[in-house]
């Protein structure tokens, strides 16, 4: 049997698994199983970590529930960075994480009740994203989806944001969008979706859809990213409350589009799969 620590940010759940249990990465196939919401554990992806790093104090990779490798997850990094507290790797100084999407600082402050992550410059530069076409800032483009047209801002911060504001959002409107963009071929190697929606100077609200996971309660990057394109708009200020129907997550923007994200992470159970589990034929990709 592999043993799992799961925890959970704002309802976007993530299970982590320690090499000292699993000196090999996941397989594949036993990504998919594991993530399963029946089948397996149930999680919105799998926090393989630490790894050794020579660039940051801990290596991070992430992989979500259809197998395929997430470059950066706030929501993520928060779990990991509360693991590595209740582990006592950490304590409450600052250290860093490195993920494929870069490097970040962390750390946990509150007795493991929050955790703060400096993110990383946010880009909507297409080379950056990427984003198909000439190069420029993909800002208030359109996009045409089954015969209606939308304005979408697209942004990275270590992995690629569709940002879609709109004056009211909802679940069923993430997930009839999410998927058509996620896969829309601008997007060359996919992409998350946010439908935004600006309540005041210091409060937006967004309905996600996760590349490889979809429609998820909460995440951090995606908070991130729609931020940063309300803010770009000139609709909030730098310092803002990002809704989701998992919680709400504290964003500071800098003057050079560098973020400061803030929430909590929460530990719900140590597990184990047993092998029996893993032989099981899974007919399905996807939760």
């Amino acid at each position: 049997m592999t043993k799992f620590s799961k925890y959970h940010a704002l309802g976007n759940d993530y299970l982590v698994l320690d090499p000292q249990n699993s000196p090999e990465r996941p397989k594949v196939d036993d990504i998919r199983l594991i993530c399963h919401r029946h089948f397996g554990l149930g999680a919105d992806g799998i926090l393989y970590g630490p790894e050794p790093s020579e660039e940051a104090d801990f290596g991070l990779r992430i992989f979500n529930p259809d197998s395929s490798e997430s470059e950066k997850s706030g929501n993520g990094l928060r779990i990991f960075a509360r693991y590595l507290w209740d582990c006592g790797r950490v304590t409450e100084k600052p250290f860093t994480i490195h993920t494929p999407g870069g490097v970040v600082t962390c750390r946990v402050i509150d007795k493991g009740a929050s955790v703060t992550v400096e993110m990383g410059k946010v880009s909507f530069h297409s080379e950056d994203i990427p984003v198909e076409g000439p190069k420029r800032e993909v800002l208030a483009e359109e996009i045409e989806l089954e015969g209606k047209s939308y304005v979408f801002y697209a942004a990275t911060i270590g992995n690629p944001h569709c940002v879609v504001p709109l004056p009211e959002i909802s679940r069923h409107l993430a997930t009839q969008l999410g998927p058509l963009l996620e896969s829309h071929a601008i997007f060359p190697h996919r992409t998350n979706v946010q439908l935004l929606q600006i309540l005041d100077r210091n409060n937006i609200r967004i309905e996600i859809w996760e590349r490889g996971a979809g429609y998820t309660l909460a995440s951090g990057t995606s908070s991130v990213a729609a931020a940063a394109v309300a803010h770009k708009m000139g609709e909030v200020d730098a310092e803002l409350t990002v809704h989701m129907p998992g919680g709400e997550i504290k964003i500071i923007i800098g003057d050079d589009y560098t973020v400061t994200m803030s929430g909590p992470a929460t530990r719900v159970a140590e597990m184990e799969i047993d092998i029996e589990a893993l032989r099981w034929p899974l007919p399905y990709k996807r939760n």
